[in-house]
């Protein structure tokens, strides 16, 4: 039995698979953010309770939002409690058995290429953009970390110089600590405050996509300026990695209009002559990050072997 678990700001999910990555069963509770203790306790709990149903000792793995650093230590603005916490350490003491932990959205990336929409190609680029923008680079089915865990992080690419002269941006801080990472204008929120940027109004993003499908001015302004940035920061990945396709996972990835538009964005932005891979919306969906979770204790344990 494999248990994967994907940890969010408000919500974890816990799901069991088979040793074909079949979900069996899936539940979700609340996360508690602020206190560390009752964190692992009900990490803990899902664990235990699921050994007993299934009278087994599963294996672990976990999806954590933010970055894991060399040392295992998770830096997350979501989860205040568990930032420079090594959370697979602690569960692993608890339960008297390994624990894997990687990031959430390079869990997307290696669920997506493991039998969903990347399924076939070689070099799978799986692309969140939700609430933040974030991302994963997997080749030959095996999930790439890089010397320090951080590969894949394109929402902290610098916002272009040239773009930000031609549509007269202000520099925005970022969570991480930097000013003008592409994230504070390509994930959701950013795309509003472009809409705020050139319309001076606040909208939901939903009533932002129902005003340009109606052909509305200002709206359509603010797609062509998101269109123009994303197509930037997907244009570097190319660049930088070159991949044989990009999954779009997150909420923005359920607009249909990117599908269509965005590989000729990225070309604007990439050596003529050169084209950008095929974009293909993501065959798990939110469930994506629980079994990438239990992928990846299956391909832990196949290294230790």
């Amino acid at each position: 039995m494999i248990y994967g678990i994907d940890i969010g700001g408000t919500k974890i999910e816990f799901a069991c698979f088979d040793a074909d990555l079949s979900k069996l069963e899936s539940e979700r509770v609340a996360t508690p953010v602020d206190d560390y203790k009752k964190f692992i306790d009900i990490l803990a709990g899902l664990v235990e309770n699921a050994d007993r149903r299934h009278d087994c000792r599963g294996q672990v793995g976990i999806g954590m939002p933010g970055l894991i650093d060399a040392d295992g230590r998770s830096l997350s603005a979501n989860i205040v409690c568990a930032s420079g916490k090594n959370v697979a350490e602690s569960l692993a003491a608890r339960l008297g058995r390994p624990v894997s932990v990687e990031n959430d959205c390079r869990l997307f990336a290696l669920s997506e290429s493991r039998g969903g929409a990347g399924e076939g190609f070689r070099r799978v680029y799986g692309a969140v953009l939700g609430t933040g923008a974030a991302g994963g680079l997997v080749i030959d089915g095996s999930l790439y970390r890089g010397r320090q865990g951080i590969a894949g992080e394109y929402g902290h690419h610098p916002l272009p110089a040239s773009l930000q002269e031609k549509y007269r941006l202000p520099l925005r801080p970022c969570g991480c600590g930097l000013h003008g990472c592409l994230e504070t204008y390509i994930a959701g929120p950013g795309l509003a405050a472009l809409h705020r940027h050139l319309a001076g109004e606040d909208i939901e993003i939903p009533e932002l996509v129902r005003r340009w499908r109606d052909g509305n001015r200002r709206a359509l302004q603010t797609r062509a300026l998101h269109l123009d940035l994303l197509g930037a920061a997907f244009a570097n990945l190319v660049m930088a990695h070159d991949p044989d396709i990009f999954v779009l996972g997150g909420g923005l990835s359920r607009i249909e209009e990117f599908y269509r538009d965005l590989p000729g964005a990225i070309e604007k932005h990439l050596f003529a002559g050169f084209s950008a891979p095929p974009l293909a919306p993501p065959k798990f969906g939110d469930a994506s990050g629980a079994r990438g979770a239990a992928l990846l204790t299956l391909q832990t344990e196949n290294i230790n072997k």
